[in-house]
Order: C-alpha cells, then sequence, then structure tokens
C-alpha cells in the first residue's frame, strides 16, 4: 500500500516517482543505492544502539548515550544522501545531460537532487526535534541536582556521605552575641569545648532557628559535592555487576528488563526516599520502568512532535502545495474530532492545570465529594485512581473532578494535623491533678512517639535529639507557626466522668493514627501509676461509704500534686480564651 501510495505522487512533468526514476538508468543506480545504504544503515545503527546501552558510560552519563543514540543514525543519513545528491548535481553518476522535451528548466537530475534535498530536511527536522528535548531535559536535571545540594546543605549531609563530607566543605562559625534561649555563662562555656561547639551548631531557638552560620573551606563546594554523588553511584554500579547487591549474582548492564538504575534514576529514586542511600538489586528487574508505566508525556516529550510536523508543513510549501487548502480539508474533521472528544480534553487539560500548579499531587490525602477518602495513587490525562488508606478499594474518577469538584486535600500546604485522644476519668479525681497528668502524656509522646525511621511523629519547635547531641530527625522543619503543645481541655461533665481532650501536632494526615494509639498506651500507664481511675459507662449505686473511697484515692494526692508542680496544667486556668 505504501508502495502505491509513494508511486502516485506527481513530480514535475513526471506524472510519479518511479516514472523519474526510469527516465535514467544513472537515476535507477543513485536510487538503489540511496536504498541499501539507508537499510545498511538502520541494521547498524540498531546494534550500535543495543551496544551504547550495555556499556557503563551509559549508565554513568545518560544524557550523552542519548544524545549519541539519537544523532548518529541522521548523520550518517545525511551523509550518505549528500554523497548522493553531489554525484547527481554534479553528474558524475548521470554521465548526460537530459532535459525535459518542452521545458529546458527541469532536468531529471535536478528533480532528483530536490526529492533528495527533501529527505536532508525531513532528517535534519528529525533530528533536531529529537536533540531539543534531550538537551531541555539534561537542563532539567542539572536544576534537580541543584535542589539535592540545597537538601544536602540544609541536612548537614546525607547519611552515606564518605566520612563527615558536610565539614570538609563548610565550616560552623558562631554567633557574636549570645542566641536567645541560652544562658550567657552557659554560652560562654560551650564555646571553649568542641563539644559544646557541636551542640551549639545543632541548637535551634524556640522558634526553630538555627544560630551562626557557615564558611566555605573550598571555592566551588557544589562541584566537591558532585563528585562524591558520582563517586557513591560508580561504587552502586560495581556493586551491581560484581554481585555485591542484595540478589547475590552480578546484574547485566543492557539487560531486558533493566536491573541497573542510570544515575538520573538513581538521583531520583534518592529523593523520594528521603536521600537514604540506595541498596544495590534492593527492587526488582524493570522496577523504574513498570513504576513510570502510565505517566503521561511532558511538553518535552511531546515537543518533537511539533517540530517534526512544522518540519513537514515546511517541506510542503516549499513543493508549491497550497497549506491554506490542508487547512480547510482538515478543519471540519478537526472540529468533529474535538466533539466527540470533548470530555477526553477536558481530562487532559484538567490534567494540565493540576501538574503545573500542583493542585494535587500522588500521595496527597484527599476526601472525594463522594466522601471517599484516600490517597491520591496515580493521575493521567484521562482517568485518577485514589487508594484507600487500608487498602481496601480504589476509587477511579474522571480527572477534571480535581478541578471541577470539591476536593478536601488533607495534604498540601498542611504540615500540622491534630492527633486528639478523649478520655473520661471519676468524678473522685482531682480535675486539675489529672489534666497535668495529661500534660505529662503529651510531653511523653512527642519524644517517644517514633516512626520505623528514628524520626519524631508529633511536630515540635525544637526536635528533642537536639538536646542529646544529635542531627534534627525533622520535626522542627518548616514549622512557621508558634506550637503550644500538648493541649489539655476539660470538655464536659458527663453523666459517670469528666471528661478531658488532649491533643498533639503531628506531620500529617496518616502519623495522626499510630500517635493516638501510642498516646493513649502511655496513658494507660500514668493513669495506672497515679490512680486515676476510669470509671465503666454504666450508673453506680453507691451502697457502701464514699467517703473511704475518696480518702483511697486522697493517698495519693502528694504524689500528683507533684506532677503539676513538675509540668503544670498547660494553659488551663490562665484565663486564656478556648481554642
Amino acid at each position: 500500500m505504501a508502495e502505491e501510495e509513494l508511486s502516485q505522487i506527481s513530480v514535475g512533468e513526471f506524472e510519479t516517482v518511479s516514472q523519474l526514476v526510469a527516465s535514467s538508468e544513472s537515476l535507477q543506480l543513485a536510487f538503489m543505492i540511496m536504498i541499501v545504504g539507508i537499510v545498511g544503515i538502520v541494521v547498524g545503527y540498531r546494534k550500535f544502539s543495543f551496544w551504547v546501552g550495555s556499556q557503563k558510560f551509559y549508565y554513568q552519563k545518560p544524557h550523552f548515550s542519548r544524545f549519541l543514540r539519537r544523532a548518529v543514525l541522521p548523520f550518517f543519513a545525511i551523509a550518505l544522501i549528500t554523497a548522493i545528491n553531489v554525484h547527481v548535481q554534479t553528474g558524475v553518476l548521470l554521465g548526460e545531460d537530459l532535459t525535459i522535451v518542452g521545458n529546458e528548466d527541469i532536468s531529471p537530475h535536478e528533480m532528483f537532487a530536490k526529492i533528495l534535498n527533501t529527505f536532508n530536511i525531513l532528517v535534519i527536522g528529525y533530528t533536531i526535534s529529537h536533540l531539543i528535548p534531550i538537551a531541555l531535559t539534561k537542563r532539567d536535571k542539572s536544576i534537580l541536582e541543584k535542589e539535592d545540594f540545597d537538601a544536602w546543605f540544609e541536612m548537614r549531609g546525607f547519611v552515606d556521605d564518605d566520612g563527615d563530607l558536610f565539614h570538609k566543605l563548610y565550616k560552623w562559625v558562631p554567633p557574636k552575641i549570645t542566641p536567645e534561649d541560652i544562658d550567657e555563662d552557659e554560652f560562654k562555656k560551650m564555646l571553649k569545648s568542641q563539644e559544646g561547639m557541636q551542640k551549639l551548631e545543632q541548637f535551634r531557638t524556640t522558634k526553630g532557628n538555627p544560630i551562626g552560620g557557615y564558611e566555605r573551606l573550598v571555592d566551588t563546594p557544589f562541584e566537591e559535592w558532585k563528585k562524591s554523588e558520582r563517586a557513591k553511584y560508580k561504587k552502586y554500579f560495581q556493586n551491581c555487576i560484581k554481585g555485591h547487591n542484595q540478589s547475590g549474582r552480578k546484574l547485566r548492564p543492557g539487560a531486558k528488563p533493566d536491573e541497573i538504575f542510570p544515575i538520573d534514576v538513581w538521583r531520583e529514586e534518592k529523593r523520594m526516599h528521603g536521600y537514604e542511600p540506595i541498596i544495590p538489586s534492593s527492587r526488582p528487574p524493570g522496577y523504574a520502568k513498570k513504576k513510570r508505566e502510565g505517566i503521561p508525556k511532558s511538553a518535552k516529550q511531546v515537543l518533537p512532535i511539533g517540530i517534526f510536523v512544522a518540519t513537514i508543513l515546511g517541506v510542503v510549501a516549499w513543493w508549491g502545495v497550497d497549506l491554506i487548502v490542508i487547512a480547510t480539508a482538515t478543519g471540519g474533521f478537526s472540529i468533529g474530532l474535538g466533539l466527540a472528544l470533548q470530555e477526553t480534553m477536558q481530562n487532559y487539560f484538567a490534567y494540565i492545570m493540576i501538574r503545573k500548579d500542583k493542585i494535587v499531587i500522588e500521595g496527597d490525602r484527599i476526601q472525594l465529594d463522594s466522601g471517599y477518602n484516600g490517597y491520591v495513587h496515580k493521575i493521567t490525562p484521562r482517568v485518577t485512581y485514589v487508594r484507600d488508606a487500608l487498602h481496601e478499594s480504589i476509587a477511579i474518577i474522571p480527572t477534571r473532578q480535581l478541578v471541577s469538584a470539591q476536593i478536601v486535600n488533607y495534604t498540601k500546604e498542611n504540615k500540622l494535623v491534630p492527633a486528639i485522644v478523649k478520655v473520661g476519668v471519676s468524678y473522685l479525681n482531682n480535675p486539675r491533678q489529672v489534666a497535668s497528668i495529661l500534660v505529662k502524656v503529651g510531653k511523653r509522646g512527642m519524644k517517644e512517639i517514633i516512626d520505623s525511621k528514628g524520626r519524631h511523629l508529633v511536630r515540635q519547635n525544637r526536635c528533642p535529639y537536639l538536646d542529646q547531641n544529635k542531627p534534627s530527625c525533622g520535626c522542627d522543619k518548616e514549622l512557621h507557626v508558634e506550637v503550644v503543645q500538648p493541649v489539655v481541655r476539660f470538655s464536659d461533665f458527663n453523666d459517670s466522668s469528666l471528661d478531658f481532650s488532649m491533643w498533639v501536632y503531628v506531620r500529617d494526615y496518616g502519623a495522626q493514627f499510630k500517635t493516638k494509639t501510642d498516646l493513649r498506651m502511655i496513658m494507660y500507664e500514668e493513669f495506672k501509676k497515679y490512680d486515676i481511675r476510669i470509671p465503666w459507662p454504666i450508673r453506680t449505686v453507691y451502697q457502701g461509704d464514699e467517703k473511704k473511697e475518696f480518702d483511697e484515692i486522697s493517698q495519693r494526692d502528694p504524689d500528683r500534686d507533684k506532677v503539676i508542680d513538675e509540668y503544670g496544667m498547660g494553659d488551663i486556668g490562665r484565663g486564656e480564651g478556648e481554642d
């Protein structure tokens, strides 16, 4: 079918391309050389592309490798077509001067040369359309690399750094005046010892701000950091190919599916997992590709189509075809197609808005207008997948609903989520003592409740690890409001109990559930320790001596009063307004 369509193209005074080629044996020779040469280049390119994909530099310099793979085939194709074109126009292949009867301005070799120039223009347009996105991607990756460096500086180094790299590149300089929240004599004493200097470097004020500053010890810390990251990747790559990995076997570069992360994917995986070390072979083969399946193409990926279409239109105009006629012929079809795909286009443009403005991103905890609550699993230009928090189900909704319907986002711009625990105690307990014990419970929870990686779930102005001269876990980062916690409220006189509520602020929506569980465990321990009684939810008919029971509870008043002296009662009784 393609050959029949090609044969029907009108070329000047010739009705078809085949008639043009058949007009001269020299043109037939040139055409055969071109076809054989292109086929040979394509076959060679496939082998070359496979070879590049199995080399070490493909993983360490992925952008250069993509450039090389994209540029080699067009380069040889252009060289071949140009060489044939030169021979044709100089008459070396033709060996004769053929002209069209009745039109001395057109000759077979001129027409064939124009066809070859058309091929060259299309190949050049194709090459440019694919090389520009590679350059843009390289620029974006460089920006992300700079952001990684900023994160490294903020974290004062990554866990997998070779030694104390941060302090090899930067020197901490103490403040010239005594910081707030530190006694002046203590501050001067700490300045005299190395241990004290380390503690001051980790210190945060009650507003969460560090003190002092840093001086560079090298001219280009960013370049030194990049060398360190590349050295980490080389070690990762060597561990993969030598079998020093989790699978226990030697991984093959170029294997399908991919068994080794290229350096840009390696950086992305570290970025998504808090810059923790990537364990070789810790993910199944093809993990990176599988993870990115269904992700729609970005503007950079669509750009080649636009550039190549523009190249084709330019070539069509060069051959004398009226573009207005083409536009008119395709206009009606485009309108009909647009009406048929109206909802699809709404979803697509909604997707663009969501991605551009970051209204919702994967991982956000949202609630749909239908009441369904879960995590955004995947956003595509057609539908969005919302996964139930308990993995019970997945809601599939049109993407346009994320911008057209009422969506509650529990994650976006929300770094404080209350974890509230309610409890009722006996009327025989002193409410002031109960409030103080609940403050103690909250204080313990702030320090003791951590996740599997040792990070505090409760947000606080100053990370408790800093008091132990350890790096902050991040619970005191990005906290731009004053937070006084724990908060204790005497909420109600119930039928059989005095009702209290106590809450602390956690880092995200999901963290509240473990926090509330652990707070209840701590609360049970403290209530048992101080004989704070939780009544049964029934009416109690006393037939005994209530005074005797009161005396029993009062025996622990001195212990409970000590808790009030040590922990206070939060803001209860201070005369402040309710929240």
